[in-house]
């Protein structure tokens, strides 16, 4: 059904004022203006020609439309900024608490060291070496079988001739292998949580020895 030119003309004298609502939301002021329109082509149509009841329905429908999805993003919005609020009231309670983020450094003091690897599959061989700060070997530590997933680990610092060496910061690498093929480990090192940051792209804690670390990124707290 086409629109005539008193139609249009009809339209634009009772939507005069719609340039003033500054504060209607876009899809609000299309679906008035679409009211306003479809109320005009009632008003104007040919007797003889009268709209359809289909065309109708569709008109509605398409209108029903964009109201609902104005309603859903509304909805959405809402959710997130809960979501949102949720997860930072979880994130501020790492805050004092250790945890497992990726890294390889080892901060050995007189009780040991605790460590920790994500394996991306089950493992039946899994070593780490342990290194100072001149990259030599100081120690090699067997786990054994290893399931898929994050674990953490202790070493008491006992090096490879079993001295205790002196407390700082080492690092180590992780080998791991299942049938001899290679394994995807990530090397996990301990740190304590110190604050909570909010972020561009969300929330991100600080972590003492490591720096900024996305929550994602938190494999183990304890």
């Amino acid at each position: 059904m086409s629109i005539n030119s008193d139609v249009i003309n009809t339209v634009n004298a009772n939507s005069s004022g719609y340039g003033a609502a500054t504060t209607a939301s876009a899809a609000a002021e299309m679906s008035d203006r679409f009211m306003t329109l479809f109320l005009a082509q009632l008003r104007n149509q040919d007797p003889l020609n009268p709209m359809e009841n289909a065309e109708m329905t569709s008109q509605l429908a398409q209108m029903n439309m964009v109201s609902g999805l104005e309603q859903l993003n509304a909805t959405m919005q809402t959710l997130l900024g809960s979501y949102d609020e949720a997860l930072s009231l979880q994130a501020a309670n790492l805050i004092g608490k250790n945890v497992l983020v990726p890294g390889d450094q080892l901060a050995l003091t007189e009780e040991g060291s605790l460590f920790g690897i994500d394996l991306t599959t089950p493992a039946d061989k899994v070593e780490i070496s342990i290194l100072d700060a001149n990259g030599v070997e100081i120690a090699r530590q067997s786990l054994g079988q290893l399931n898929a997933g994050s674990q953490a680990f202790y070493w008491d610092g006992t090096d490879q001739n079993g001295d205790v060496a002196a407390p700082g910061t080492y690092r180590f690498s992780v080998l791991a292998s299942l049938a001899g093929e290679s394994v995807g480990a990530t090397a996990l090192q301990a740190g304590t949580v110190s604050a909570l940051i909010r972020g561009g792209n969300g929330f991100v804690i600080e972590v003492a020895g490591v720096g900024n670390v996305a929550l994602d990124n938190v494999k183990q707290v304890f």
